[in-house]
Order: structure tokens, then sequence, then C-alpha cells
């Protein structure tokens, strides 16, 4: 390694796909030079089974043993709270990394995509994070950058009707698969790489959050710090969407989603837009949500959007917030 060589630090969390994690670990073994592979941490977040020895067997099997530490959680942290574990060592370790590469364990890196999100960092001081473009199993780019949540923004996805979704596009929170690099609201947490000096300087990850729109969170707070976030969309990662956390992108509109996502939900409004906005943006999805359901039944079709999304959203979110909940810990 040359001496003017960044320190990399790659994280993948672990929780039931242990298989899929040291396929992870393999592709970035694989794209890196041989004297130059970054050092991987895995993090087993209390996985069920024994997949935490699964894991340690094949780290010393595979001859990984001086570049790939793996962490043990006793604890399902989820996935924020989880790289948290993780950062807190980095940060307290004798030589922090330079970058940190946070990678899914369903995820993949086509070879050149470290270098490529490497040198995006390097040429671009003023960048705090660099996301890449995901492919599906079937080599489709997925939707990988994205602009903030918003009032209209969620009207606009919960009520999914063409004329509304053209009136309100600028504001439409998933930017398209094809969308050219550059710089954009927020990327996908599964594969972007981060300035360390950025993350400490935020304080890391929420642990608010569970699961879900922490990195959003995340990359909110970077952007009010002054770090731009760019979508690199030449870095490809083949991305298994859903074999983490069961929910497919295909099934994502339809299927009912579990308490900590709304959960997750509610928090990130509220810290993004205090209580009354947090109250307006779970309205609109609300009233859009109503839309869906009324043109897709007018159709003949089932609505998509999650099922039983108004009640939950009442439940998890509106209820809530008008009954003075506010979150624990950080402001």
């Amino acid at each position: 390694m040359e001496p003017n060589t960044p320190r990399i630090a790659v994280i993948i969390v672990n929780f039931g796909t242990a298989p899929l994690a040291l396929e992870a670990v393999s592709s970035v073994w694989n794209a890196a030079d041989s004297d130059a592979v970054p050092e991987i941490h895995v993090l087993d977040n209390a996985s069920p089974g024994e997949e935490a020895r699964v894991l340690a067997e094949a780290i010393d099997a595979r001859g990984w043993q001086d570049r790939v530490h793996l962490h043990i959680s006793t604890k399902n942290l989820g996935f924020g709270r989880g790289n948290n574990l993780v950062l807190h060592a980095l940060a307290d370790s004798e030589k922090p990394p330079d970058f940190v590469f946070l990678l899914n364990p369903d995820a993949t890196l086509r070879k050149p995509a470290l270098e490529i999100l490497t040198k995006c960092l390097l040429a671009h001081p003023g960048v705090g994070v660099a996301g890449a473009l995901l492919h599906d199993a079937e080599g489709r780019p997925s939707t990988s950058a994205f602009r903030f949540p918003g009032l209209a923004g969620e009207f606009a996805e919960a009520a999914s009707f063409g004329p509304l979704t053209r009136l309100l596009d600028r504001w439409r929170i998933p930017l398209p698969p094809g969308h050219p690099s550059g710089s954009v609201d927020w990327v996908t947490g599964a594969a972007a790489m981060f300035r360390f000096e950025a993350l400490r300087q935020v304080g890391f990850f929420d642990p608010g959050f569970f699961l879900y729109y922490e990195e959003v969170d995340l990359m909110r707070r970077l952007a009010a710090a002054g770090w731009e976030c760019r979508h690199v969309h030449e870095a490809e990662v083949e991305h298994a969407e859903g074999a983490a956390t069961g929910l497919r992108g295909d099934e994502v509109g339809q299927r009912r989603r579990p308490a900590y996502w709304y959960e997750s939900r509610r928090l990130y409004f509220y810290r993004s837009h205090g209580r009354a906005g947090a109250i307006g943006c779970t309205l609109a999805a609300i009233l859009g949500a109503w839309v869906n359901h009324v043109h897709s039944r007018l159709r003949g079709r089932r609505p998509w959007i999650p099922d039983r999304f108004i009640r939950d959203s009442w439940r998890h979110m509106l209820a809530p917030l008008l009954t003075g909940w506010r979150p624990q810990g950080r402001p």
C-alpha cells in the first residue's frame, strides 16, 4: 500500500444471512488489489442459531484473519446501532480510517466500485458520503438516490397516481434508476462510502432508529453540517434486495410493514420537521393512500400501498404525535 493511500474500513452488519455476508466479504476482497485489501469488519447482530460460529470458522478457513475482524453482539441492535458499535471502536483505535464503506450483507461489489467511490471522495473534499448504483438480481439498475422526504413527496408516493405523480415530480422522493452522477439529498445505505471525519462530526447514527430511515437521518445531519452527498452512477453493486430484511422491492408496495418501520418514520419526521411537520407529513401520506385506494379500486386493482397502511400510520405515527410523544436522546 502506498503511503498516501487512504485507509478504508468496510463494515458489514449480519443478521441471519451468514452465507451472503461471506459473499459480500469475498467481493470486497476480490475488488481490491492484493496488497491493498481494506480492513473489513463483520458484525454479527445476535443472529439466531450458530451464525457467529459459522462466520468465525469461515474467516479462519479462508485465511482472512489478518484483514477481517469479527464483532459479536449479544443483542440485535438494528442497522444504525450495529454500525455504531464498530464505528465507535474505529474512533477509539490508534489509527482511525479515512473512509468507511458500509455494505449490506446481501450486496456484492463489481470490481471497480470501491476504487471509484474512493476516487470520488479524494477528488471532492467537501463530499461526506458517496453512494453506489445498485443492480437487482436480473442486472437492472435500482433506485439508489433520493430526495429528502417531505409533505408533497409523501403525498405523491402514497397516491401513486400518474397525473399527480407528474404534477409533483420535483418533490418525488426516489430519483430515477438512471439518475446521473452528482449531488443528491441522500443515497441508499446498502453501499455507501463515508468520510470518517464527517461521520465523527455528526456523531454517527442516531441510536433512536432500529431499522429504516437511519441513513436518511444521518445524511440529513451531514447536509446540515455542510457535507455534500453524491450519487456515483459508475460504481456498481449487485443487490439481492430483501435477503437481509425480508422485504423485496416487488413486495414493498403491498406487504404490511412492521411497527418499527412506522416508528422510524415518526422519529425521522419529528427530527427533520418538528412535531407539526411530522403530523403534516403523516396526514399527507394518509390522504395519498386514500387517493390510491380510490383510483385502484375504480380500475379493479389492489391498492399499491402497504397493507393496513392507513390504520398503522394512525396507530404508530399520528396517535403518538398527537398525544405528546417525544423522542429520547439526542435533539
